[in-house]
């Protein structure tokens, strides 16, 4: 089995920055695709970004492309969500995700995940 833990988010002002970490253990991330998703208070899940298992594909929603920037370290298991400019309306539970079935595509779809983490809060203040 596999365990997702989030971590880094908090309180930031409108155009600031956060660094969203997600470590992983049961399974090493280098073989899984694993994405990003966030949930806004009365909004459905949106996806966020993902990147694909071989690491040579990445991916982001519309609302985010320019700013936001999915990585992962393979030593340390640990995947990241850079988030610059942050706006008002990325207030969000975060939620990192892992794909065992390594599917193709760009990932935005939440049914292609197994595993979820329990999420970390930011607030992004005007």
């Amino acid at each position: 089995q596999v365990q997702l833990v989030e971590s880094g988010g908090g309180l930031v002002q409108a155009g600031g920055s956060l660094r969203l970490s997600c470590a992983a253990s049961g399974r090493t991330i280098s073989r899984y695709s694993m994405g990003w998703f966030r949930q806004a208070p009365g909004k459905e899940r949106e996806f966020v970004a993902a990147m694909r298992w071989s690491g040579g594909s990445t991916y982001a929603g519309d609302s985010v492309k320019g700013r936001f920037t999915i990585s992962r370290d393979v030593a340390k298991n640990t995947m990241y969500l850079q988030m610059n400019s942050l706006k008002p309306e990325d207030t969000a539970v975060y939620y990192c995700a892992l794909d065992t079935a390594r599917r193709m595509g760009d990932l935005s779809n939440q049914y292609d995940y197994d595993y979820w983490g329990q999420g970390t809060q930011v607030t992004v203040s005007s």
